[in-house]
């Protein structure tokens, strides 16, 4: 802060001031000339550079690199990558008044004018790496309260604008903002920015403006959902795990009753939210885990085994009991997938009489048709989808939007309000010449046909294109299909980039390994080779390596000349990407998203029709099991207030769970107590038939893992 040391410095003088890290590189610059210090950095920076690395990291400390190292080098080569195999979320550089950077700029170039121009500085060489559990809105908020302490007082725009701004940020991380804050924030940074006498003032804004700018929707959740994905917003948060959810469901709550031995009460509990506790133990890609308190101890608790147990031991049918249509407003619901099936059962709890309308033979969507049964048995698919139907909802099946029906008949045939809730059902194309050939089969139509007893005939040698959980299902599904079929299992995964950027998850591919199936990895299709019936006969690929990253933060794959290669093979499933059909559209007015969905408001599922709303893969883009079951649960908030004014459910569920408090159970004497690894069928046992992988945990176990949660929920 003024006065400066090149005005005032030592006795009052004029004073040039050079730090710890300038002296370092005098006497390598007299030894070894000026010419050898330019040749090392960039142009325009030339030289090295210190940093501190902070944060979470793997590595961290006082680091020398060369001007011009990417960020990815910086992070992932010199910080050896994110703890407890978290994700990268962004990176403040400059000190506390630097901007923060996300995944998109991991391969700018550390120089002054790269970060200069992306909206960080370089400063004091501060880098501080954040993850998943770091919110930006609250990051922002630290930053800019230690640069208002810091401020000297002597121009207002300092003294007072970073006073303003710290205490909007202050009100947004509460919960109490509105969407008006956001521009008043970025006026009042850019003011001050411009305005302020010195380096102080004209860098604190940084950190807001930069996180506007690439964050901006953490803003918006915090202000219009009330919610912290970070789970930081202590006025927002109750329990990590809860507010992780999707579907806000009480997981300390059921975990403290399952530990009790109380599983009809802990089973009660979860359906007030989600009528899926089967299914969503066996199959829940479990965000709650990835939050859990308990991973700063020793491992997360295993919320999914936990519920797998008490709902397998507890039918969810068990604790339903009927409630009566007290509403004249009927509601049709189209899709009988988890979106759907969730809202329906929402409303059928609310009162509402509920039809539901399904284009295949059977309701669960991708629960029924898209999951092989070694992941998600069909029967208890059926017995929870069952459970849900007895609560008084009609179904329909065979019923295809455009084909039987049109949003129009529902409406002008005595339905009050419409949900689409039709998934992302339709494989994307390769869209490589030979496509076309015999043999090639659609990743999601293949495990349809397997799911529903119908499976297509596949050959020798498959190969799989993809690198989701589709592609891993599918690719698993031949493995069996071959061995009950006396085949030598041959089935090869040709995914474009490396593992580390692959979709699918961990044990997905662990799994998959262990039962045979081979990897290619960097390698992307070509083309079909055909044979001369029209058959496939092998699928020609290149080599590819990482190039910049794209907008997701994952690297671009690029093709390494003469690479091609022809992978031989008599089946091909290709499993690249989900999309969604919307033939039935007939210009009603319902808008369509860039990338082929429906537009849909995200607060309240509204489309552009009032009385038609839209949740689930429709709307995301193809997600995961526990999001569409959210999405189907707010919406039937959202149809009850549009029909009645308000929504009694939304507000009874809210109070319950603000207001319940289950005592804490035991705690095991340990310390730190390892987490429960659920028992798998060994590999060469399981290829033989469909037979679920993984097993139930025990009685015992179950307790003893529910009690290992530390009830966060209890602290407030």
């Amino acid at each position: 802060r003024p006065p400066f040391p090149s005005v005032s410095g030592l006795w009052g003088k004029p004073t040039n001031i050079n730090n710890v890290e300038t002296w370092a590189n005098v006497a390598p610059i007299v030894l070894n000339g000026a010419a050898w210090f330019a040749a090392i950095g960039t142009e325009g920076s030339k030289g090295t550079k210190v940093f501190s690395l902070a944060g979470k990291l793997n590595n961290t400390g006082l680091v020398e690199v060369p001007m011009g190292v990417t960020l990815r080098e910086l992070i992932f080569g010199v910080g050896g990558g994110i703890t407890r195999n978290r994700h990268f979320k962004a990176v403040q550089m400059g000190g506390p008044s630097g901007g923060c950077l996300g995944p998109e700029h991991l391969d700018l170039p550390v120089d002054y004018d790269s970060l200069k121009e992306a909206g960080a500085i370089m400063g004091s060489g501060g880098v501080i790496v954040t993850d998943e559990t770091t919110c930006m809105v609250d990051f922002a908020r630290f930053f800019v309260n230690f640069t208002q302490t810091e401020s000297c007082g002597k121009c207002v725009p300092c003294r007072l604008g970073t006073k303003r701004m710290l205490e909007i940020l202050e009100r947004i991380t509460r919960g109490e903002g509105e969407m008006a804050d956001l521009d008043r924030l970025e006026r009042l940074a850019t003011a001050i920015k411009r305005t302020s006498l010195c380096g102080l003032g004209q860098t604190a804004p940084n950190p807001v403006l930069s996180t506007l700018k690439y964050f901006r929707h953490e803003y918006e959740e915090h202000i219009l959902e009330k919610r912290c994905s970070a789970c930081q917003c202590e006025a927002l948060v109750k329990a990590p795990c809860t507010h992780t959810c999707p579907a806000d469901v009480d997981t300390p709550s059921y975990l403290a009753l399952v530990a009790s031995g109380q599983f009809e009460d802990a089973v009660a509990v979860h359906m007030e939210r989600n009528p899926f506790p089967s299914i969503c133990g066996r199959v829940c890609n479990h965000p709650c885990e990835a939050m859990c308190k308990r991973a700063e101890i020793d491992a997360p608790v295993s919320v999914t085994a936990v519920k797998r147990f008490m709902a397998d031991a507890v039918p969810s049918s068990a604790v339903l009991k009927p409630v009566a249509q007290t509403q004249s407003h009927r509601v049709a619901v189209v899709g009988a997938g988890p979106c759907g099936l969730s809202c329906a059962y929402q409303l059928a709890l609310s009162g509402f009489p509920v039809t539901v309308l399904e284009a295949l033979p059977v309701a669960g969507g991708m629960l029924q048709v898209g999951l092989p049964d070694f992941r998600m048995p069909k029967d208890v698919v059926a017995r929870e989808v069952q459970a849900i139907l007895g609560m008084g909802i009609e179904l329909r099946t065979d019923q295809r939007l455009g084909r039987d029906f049109s949003l129009e008949s529902l409406l002008e045939g005595g339905f009050d309000a419409v949900l689409v809730a039709i998934g992302a059902h339709e494989t994307k194309a390769l869209e490589v010449e030979g496509e076309d050939a015999e043999g090639v089969l659609p990743g999601v139509e293949f495990l349809r046909d397997v799911n529903l007893g119908d499976p297509p005939a596949i050959g020798r040698r498959v190969a799989v294109v993809g690198g989701g959980s589709v592609a891993l299902d599918a690719a698993r599904a031949s493995l069996r299909l071959q061995q009950m079929a006396g085949l030598t299992r041959d089935v090869t995964l040709v995914y474009r980039r490396s593992r580390t950027e692959m979709p699918a998850f961990e044990w997905e591919v662990l799994e998959g390994d262990e039962e045979g199936l081979q990897f290619e990895y960097l390698v992307a299709p070509r083309r079909v080779v055909k044979d001369e019936l029209g058959h496939v006969r092998g699928l020609e690929c290149a080599r590819m390596e990482l190039g910049e990253a794209d907008d997701s933060g994952r690297c671009r794959p690029i093709s390494v000349p003469g690479s091609e290669f022809v992978l031989e093979c008599d089946t091909i499933i290709t499993a690249i990407g989900q999309s969604i059909d919307l033939s039935w559209m007939n210009g009603d007015g319902i808008g369509v998203s860039r990338w082929g969905g429906i537009v849909a408001d995200p607060s309240d599922f509204h489309t552009a029709d009032p009385r038609v709303f839209a949740g689930g893969d429709v709307v995301r883009g193809p997600a995961t099991l526990i999001e569409a079951i959210g999405d189907g649960q707010r919406a039937a908030f959202s149809i009850e207030r549009f029909l009645t004014g308000r929504s009694p459910r939304q507000d009874l569920l809210d109070d319950l769970q603000r207001r319940r408090l289950v005592p804490r159970a035991s705690a095991p004497e340990e310390t730190e107590y390892p987490r429960v690894i659920p028992a798998r069928v060994e590999a060469e046992e399981r290829v033989s038939s469909f037979v679920e992988v993984v097993c139930n945990i025990t009685d015992a176990e179950a307790r003893c893992e529910a009690s290992r949660c530390l009830r966060c929920d209890l602290e407030h």
